[in-house]
């Protein structure tokens, strides 16, 4: 069940060995694979429409890349740079979406081989660890770090200014960033906030926007990747 669908001469000559069979059941097997992949790592998560397209078809990619390179250490080597360039072209994605795309890969990769039923087990050994980790909430915490932006005038002192506030509502305060806005005229003040539970407390909004002058005040997710 776990050996190669490919002949052991096959696998270690060339790719002209492959039959039509076989290369549609290792392409139906990566697409099939990849669709339900695609739908293990979006629970309860979110992904864009071209993510979860893209986790789809990377197996059916990766299979016949693989396919096609068997025996051929110099065209591996130039299609593994190729991925490279890829890569760096393309967007930063979350910790989870980095996994998704790594287990995806293996998968192809396995398939490529002619393992199906390895990466079959692999997947369903994957996926339900998935599915459980991600039910249980495993790695979560009961705080909640969130980027707080606050807009003030210039002639305004910052310093210990919103202490009292940060102290009533917030766990944990840190001060990332300082930049001038509106030609000098105004001070965006970049916090790093803990908040104690996933309310966002609408009180500390109107106490911050009573000491900056009534500007701008912007809470949300914290940007590990600034847009240049």
């Amino acid at each position: 069940m776990l050996s190669s669908v490919f002949s052991d001469a096959a696998a270690a000559s060339t790719t002209a060995a492959v039959t039509m069979k076989s290369l549609l059941m290792c392409l139906g097997v990566s697409l099939v694979l990849g669709v339900l992949n695609s739908l293990v790592f979006s629970f309860r998560s979110q992904h864009s429409k071209s993510f979860s397209l893209t986790m789809a078809l990377l197996p059916m990619t990766i299979c016949i890349v693989i396919m096609m390179v068997n025996g051929n250490i110099g065209t591996g080597i130039a299609v593994a740079g190729t991925f490279a360039l890829i890569r760096f072209r393309s967007a930063p994605g979350t910790a989870r979406e980095i996994a998704a795309i790594f287990t995806t890969m293996a998968m192809g990769l396995a398939i490529g081989m002619g393992y199906v039923g390895v990466a079959v087990v692999f997947f369903l050994f994957e996926a339900a660890l998935t599915l459980l980790l991600t039910w249980i909430g495993f790695g979560s915490k009961a705080t909640v770090e969130k980027q707080l932006r606050i807009t003030m005038p210039e002639n305004f002192d910052y310093n210990g200014l919103f202490d009292e506030v940060f102290k009533k509502y917030t766990k944990r305060v840190e001060l990332i960033r300082i930049r001038t806005t509106n030609m000098g005229t105004l001070y965006e003040l970049t916090y790093r906030v803990i908040l104690p539970n996933n309310q966002i407390p609408k009180d500390m909004i109107d106490e911050i926007r009573s000491k900056n002058g009534n500007l701008n005040v912007i809470l949300g997710d914290f940007e590990w990747h600034e847009s240049l």
